[in-house]
């Protein structure tokens, strides 16, 4: 009897260790999700300056193929980082606050995070859609009516804000699969690329390779892959990477038959673009070991900020047709158009972030200046 009370005493002692320690791992876990990879926002540093460089109508006309080069791969890689850094888990933090519907506190965090983002896009992506149908803009809207903005706003967004309803909608489906948890995770992983195959191909509501994209990033998390080992940094990724764009703009192996029936092309979607964007960020992370400890502050500064960009650089792309003569009467290149340029909308969308901030409208539009401090 003594001796079963003994091991009893002893199985408990065990259990409330093995208890301790499991707390203590998931303590550790939680800690490391919150230290941000500084390669990261290198990486989502230099994709969002592109973004806005080519954004400039007079870049994108007088660079054309330096335009397709840049849009292979600059939205491929937010889509990758967004779906390796997406919710796909229920939280069991009881911690959080109970309503009339305590069901949904799981779903707390997730549905938090979706409407932080649906607000800022909503917004936005309606005052584009009032400036496309006044503005002469490519994407020009002849008659805007209410049914037209919804359409714009829930459905087929226009102008640069497309980034975050795709984000919002694979996010959604993504964790709305993630929960089928009797399914092993490749069943779910399929359930996720055939709804993404259906709201890209029967609702058209997304691109379907942007949506891959995001996917890609959700199998990396899921599968436990660090985002950082599944590229390669190194100097020789400029073989292969030279290798696809002297194929796409060089005579006479732009005729040949990998080019000509799309194997090798400026886009996201092709074996080529899908090698482009593996080559291109593995280059970024071997060229970022070698940036200054100055350049790296200001690039995760950035990086962290990269939403506030994505939101109001549009505004300040437009304005500067407005100093644009003047620049390329200095410079006919519009090398110092395009810096000028891409530095006011940065410069101008950090000032919005930090006025938000100061006049304590973050609350409602759930945008704000970050800082590397900033939890």
């Amino acid at each position: 009897m003594q001796l079963m009370t003994c091991t009893t005493r002893r199985c408990t002692h065990f259990t409330e260790a093995s208890r301790e320690l499991f707390r203590m791992r998931n303590s550790l876990s939680d800690m490391d999700k919150k230290q941000r990879i500084e390669e990261i926002d290198f990486l989502k540093c230099v994709c969002i300056l592109l973004m806005i460089a080519f954004h400039l109508v007079f870049i994108g006309r007088t660079y054309p193929v330096a335009k397709q080069f840049v849009y292979t791969f600059h939205m491929p890689v937010f889509l990758l980082i967004s779906g390796y850094f997406a919710r796909t888990q229920m939280t069991e933090n009881t911690a959080l606050p109970t309503s009339r519907f305590p069901f949904l506190t799981p779903f707390v965090p997730f549905l938090r995070s979706m409407w932080h983002l649906f607000v800022p896009y909503a917004v936005m992506e309606t005052a584009y859609a009032v400036a496309a149908s006044r503005l002469p803009v490519y994407e020009h809207i002849d008659h805007l009516t209410p049914l037209v903005l919804l359409d714009k706003v829930l459905l087929h967004p226009i102008g640069p804000y497309w980034y975050l309803h795709t984000l919002i909608l694979c996010s959604a489906i993504a964790f709305a699969v993630m929960q089928l948890r009797r399914f092993p995770l490749l069943v779910r992983f399929v359930l996720t690329a055939l709804a993404y195959w259906f709201c890209a191909r029967v609702l058209h509501l997304v691109t379907l390779s942007n949506a891959f994209y995001f996917l890609f990033g959700v199998l990396l998390r899921q599968a436990g892959v660090p985002f950082l080992k599944a590229f390669c940094p190194s100097w020789w990724v400029l073989l292969p990477l030279a290798a696809v764009v002297v194929c796409v703009i060089v005579e006479p192996w732009s005729s040949s038959a990998l080019v000509t029936t799309g194997l090798i092309a400026f886009d996201r979607a092709t074996p080529g673009g899908i090698l482009m964007v593996w080559c291109v960020v593995s280059l970024l992370l071997f060229i970022y070991r070698y940036v200054p400890a100055t350049l790296r502050r200001w690039s995760a500064f950035l990086g962290l900020n990269t939403l506030l960009m994505l939101l109001f650089s549009p505004v300040f792309t437009m304005l500067a047709k407005s100093w644009q003569p003047w620049m390329l009467a200095v410079d006919a290149t519009g090398m110092l158009f395009m810096v000028v340029s891409v530095g006011v909308a940065v410069a101008g969308s950090l000032a919005i972030g930090w006025l938000c901030d100061k006049l304590h409208l973050s609350r409602y539009f759930f945008v704000r200046l970050k800082t590397p401090s900033t939890p």
